[in-house]
């Protein structure tokens, strides 16, 4: 129950965000929102307000905003046959309609930078201690195997003395799936052990690199934040974690990632309730981290998403008149066969994961 609630919780606040986002957006400017839906139809229970019909939909894996004079995924061409009406998307300047478009990106990025700040304002920042000591030994790992145990003081990798948690780190990255000999201190005793680093996937100087891996970290304090630190730091992760997911998405793209990797709803689901076990503070973290990656996906440049209204836009205001309405709609439909192709693959992911027990 608690993976159908958490999942419940992070999807609805997400799609909320970002379509309040194109909502207010649309409002500021003068554009009539027909309708405002989280989930997509079939529809539980709508109720119009002023010119606004608001409604809550059967499939929660996203939602939508109608507005006036847009062709969106809807393709609803009713209006097209009469001339622009000062309310609609389509009588706006080229500025505008990029404003619109890129609302709901910006309204994800906003809340990642609130969250990371309220959770570092509320946790404080941790702080690794510079002595190479573990402070973690994680569960299924070779340090685990090899008997490493939290307080642990690494003294020398294969021979090679260790002062420092960084001089130790950068040592293990580089012999992955090498047997590797570790001396350490205990209690006044020393010990030596034997273990194989194993190669993973990690940020190294802001790179994703395969790196040997033994499963430790380190030692750490915290300190507590101000509320200008604490912004600065809500600023400081969402920007790491949308460069990350910019870097991943190029190794998908350039092929140096497998397309097997790339989860969907059930693996939100999965991470959704682990997060929630842990407490509110992981589970406010994990929304964050989504709404960074679903601001970068909404922005790519494919048709039916952000991106594409936006290249639409810019195309418009370069070429000073509308596109044909059969272009536009076919970029739709062109758009529209590309998710539902993505979406696919990410539940067969799903699926094969889910099976697979990972």
């Amino acid at each position: 129950m608690i993976y159908i609630i958490s999942t419940i919780i992070v999807l609805g606040i997400l799609v909320f965000v970002h379509e309040f986002g194109h909502f207010l957006a649309a409002k500021a400017t003068g554009i009539r929102v027909e309708t405002f839906s989280l989930g997509f139809p079939p529809k539980i229970v709508c109720k119009k307000w002023g010119e606004t019909e608001y409604c809550l939909s059967w499939i929660p894996l996203g939602g939508y905003v109608k507005l006036s004079g847009m062709i969106d995924e809807s393709m609803d061409e009713s209006w097209t046959t009469a001339e622009p009406q000062p309310w609609e998307y389509r009588a706006k300047p080229g500025w505008v309609k990029v404003l619109v478009s890129s609302a709901g990106v910006l309204m994800n990025l906003f809340l990642a930078v609130i969250i990371f700040s309220v959770l570092t304002f509320q946790n404080g920042i941790a702080v690794p201690s510079e002595e190479p000591v573990i402070g973690e030994v994680m569960s299924g790992m070779p340090a685990e195997s090899a008997g490493l145990q939290k307080g642990d003081r690494i003294l020398s990798i294969n021979g090679n003395p260790i002062d420092t948690w960084e001089e130790m780190t950068v040592q293990i990255q580089a012999l992955a799936e090498e047997e590797t000999r570790i001396e350490l201190i205990r209690k006044n005793e020393i010990f030596q052990v034997t273990l194989t680093p194993v190669p993973q996937q990690s940020v190294v100087d802001g790179d994703i690199k395969t790196v040997g891996m033994i499963g430790i970290s380190a030692d750490y304090s915290i300190r507590q934040a101000g509320m200008f630190e604490s912004v600065k730091y809500g600023f400081r992760n969402t920007g790491y974690w949308l460069n990350l997911t910019v870097k991943s998405l190029g190794m998908v793209i350039t092929g140096k990632e497998s397309l097997k990797n790339i989860g969907g709803p059930i693996m939100i689901a999965q991470l959704a309730g682990e997060s929630a076990k842990t407490g509110a503070g992981a589970l406010f973290g994990f929304i964050a981290i989504i709404s960074v990656n679903l601001a970068l996906i909404n922005i790519l440049p494919i048709p039916a998403l952000d991106g594409g209204h936006i290249v639409v836009a810019v195309t418009e205001s370069i070429l000073r008149r509308e596109l044909r309405l059969k272009t536009k709609i076919r970029i739709q439909q062109i758009g529209m066969a590309i998710l539902f192709t993505l979406i696919a693959l990410v539940l067969v992911n799903d699926i094969f994961r889910l099976f697979n027990g990972s």
